[in-house]
């Protein structure tokens, strides 16, 4: 659960910091589903069967669930049930 409130508050922090710096939508940096890298209850939308969007993820590292990360990211995201990837993991 401390993870899980880490992972929000760097999300949160990241968020407030483009807003302070006046960062646009334009200047965003271009994204990319990575699976298997989200925290329980942490995903973006669609984490597979018995899930529906945000937030639905049932375990850490679930193999079917995504998030959004800069492109070119995803496969250097280390877990402990390895390495994010662009395509669902079984």
């Amino acid at each position: 659960m401390k993870r899980q409130h880490a992972v929000l508050a760097a999300t949160l922090a990241l968020s407030l910091t483009a807003l302070a710096t006046g960062a646009q939508a334009d200047d965003a940096k271009p994204q990319e589903k990575c699976y298997g890298v989200s925290l329980a209850g942490a995903n973006d939308c669609a984490a597979g069967a018995g899930t529906s969007c945000a937030g639905t993820a049932k375990t850490d590292y679930q193999g079917n669930a995504w998030v959004l990360v800069d492109k070119g990211t995803c496969e250097k995201i280390k877990t402990p049930k390895g390495f994010g990837s662009l395509t669902e993991k079984p």
